[in-house]
């Protein structure tokens, strides 16, 4: 479309960081000839958007709920750019209460919990989500489910932390209990040899062996709300729990226990998923920029993708991010390999 004014000219957008974002994220764009009008707009997937920062060669967007197209585009009030990409987060799942990352099976269902405050007893506590969306009621009988993670024979088990006991369900929703005595038992995880580790947030690490026997593997600093546990490619154990800081690490443990910070500065730092290429992605901010950090094998971070209240990830297997907020569940076609 033509100028109306002498001197408009199109705006050209150079960048747009971070890849991508859900609802209520913030994305930075970078150009120039932003503000020709008293201040620019900005279209995500059709839907307008509002500023947090508008000037002529950066504005910081808000996205919109009720966005869908991947594509960004800024106005100047005379002209429009051309359609930058983003990839948006799909809403899955709302009313949930996630505290952890989602878990994914063979067949591309998703886990995730309606978790509760401490003692709360809720009607469901763990949901089944199909690939299709349908979302599932799968178990009821547990109170303040917190960590999730699948055995090498693909049964789910549960952290439960208000009584400390991980619990373990069959593909038809019968629960049994696996170990109890973890204390605040948070973040779980398996190792290649069926070993389960078990974050007690007070500041205690527990390895259980297949037979059951209850091993100390390494202490931490306690966390305020929870320690999450990911197993690595390299075979080391990685953790975060958040605390009262705002320069929080990421620590990882060998098979010996010995504990080793991989990488300090995020801020509440919680759930984390692995790529095949060994990159970290761990819902945290950084640098105050919430949302999903990733965290590159040479340990380099950058954001990844903005949103506010993200407690978790997980890839699932068809490449894209699933992504637990503190009440919802989003994907994102990332065109990722899961580890």
């Amino acid at each position: 479309m033509p100028s109306l004014r002498k001197g408009a000219e199109r705006p050209i957008i150079d960048s747009v960081s971070p890849f991508a974002a859900i609802a209520g994220g913030d994305v930075q764009v970078r150009g120039k000839n932003f503000t020709h009008a008293p201040r620019p707009s900005v279209a995500i997937g059709g839907v307008l958007a509002s500023l947090v920062v508008g000037s002529n060669h950066y504005v910081v967007a808000r996205v919109p709920d009720g966005a869908r197209r991947g594509e960004l585009i800024v106005s100047n009030g005379e002209e429009d750019s051309e359609p930058a990409a983003i990839a948006l987060g799909a809403l899955v799942a709302d009313g949930l209460h996630p505290v952890a990352s989602p878990v994914v099976d063979v067949l591309g269902n998703c886990y995730s919990t309606f978790s509760g405050s401490r003692g709360q007893k809720t009607p469901v506590a763990v949901y089944k989500v199909d690939p299709g969306g349908e979302m599932t009621p799968f178990l009821n009988d547990l109170m303040n489910a917190t960590g999730l993670a699948f055995d090498n024979t693909g049964v789910l088990h549960i952290s439960s932390r208000f009584d400390g006991i991980v619990y373990r369900a069959t593909q038809s929703g019968e629960m049994s209990v696996y170990v109890e005595g973890m204390g605040v038992a948070t973040g779980i995880a398996f190792d290649e040899n069926g070993n389960l580790f078990v974050g007690d947030r007070a500041g205690t690490i527990f390895k259980i062996s297949p037979s059951r026997q209850i091993y100390v593997f390494a202490t931490l600093e306690p966390s305020i709300s929870a320690y999450h546990l990911m197993f690595g490619p390299e075979g080391y154990l990685y953790v975060t729990g958040p605390t009262t800081s705002s320069f929080d690490s990421v620590y990882r443990i060998s098979s010996a226990g010995e504990v080793e910070v991989f990488y300090r500065g995020l801020g509440r730092p919680q759930g984390m998923a692995f790529d095949a290429s060994g990159n970290l992605f761990v819902a945290a901010s950084l640098e105050g920029r919430k949302g999903i950090v990733k965290i590159t094998p040479e340990r380099e971070p950058a954001l990844y993708l903005s949103g506010p209240n993200i407690v978790g990830c997980a890839i699932g297997p068809r490449g894209d991010l699933l992504i637990t907020t503190t009440g919802a569940l989003y994907r994102v076609d990332a065109g990722l390999r899961a580890l």
